[in-house]
């Protein structure tokens, strides 16, 4: 999911022990709707709660990534992901963030980032789909910078 707040700067955290910075992302459980699954991680990502964000626009399609070999984790049984994301704006304060609200952060530390530190930022073999989402959401974007 991309989080923007009202300057239209983008929610970006730091995956514990790298220097890679990322949007929030997640699994769906079994049984989980998407949306559902999105506000779970939400939550354990964030610290966020469904009433502190409003969702803007979310995917046409499905996004797709591959993990290199060399970054994939050996207990993993898996080697990419497939993704559907949710454009969101934060209508709270972002006192409400909590990296540790589920107990188990995946991220240390979080800013506040313009598109090309999003980019430049997150590592490299998921470059791709972050440039191709956020063209997909060009548009809305424009509309908040604008407005």
């Amino acid at each position: 999911m991309i989080i923007i707040n009202n300057d239209g700067r983008f929610w970006l955290g730091k995956r514990i022990g790298t220097e890679a910075w990322q949007f929030p992302q997640g699994g769906i459980d079994k049984g989980e709707k998407v949306r559902e699954a999105m506000y779970r991680e939400l939550h354990e990502e964030t610290g966020l709660e469904q009433d502190t964000v409003e969702i803007l626009s979310i995917s046409k399609r499905w996004l797709v990534y591959h993990i290199p070999h060399v970054f994939q984790r050996h207990n993993k049984k898996f080697d990419g992901a497939m993704q559907k994301w949710y454009l969101l704006k934060l209508i709270d304060s972002d006192s409400k963030i909590n990296l540790n609200a589920s107990g188990h952060a995946e991220f240390d530390d979080w800013k506040w980032g313009d598109e090309k530190t999003a980019i430049k930022s997150v590592i490299r073999f998921k470059r791709d789909v972050y440039k191709s989402i956020l063209k997909e959401f060009k548009d809305v974007l424009d509309g908040l910078v604008h407005n």
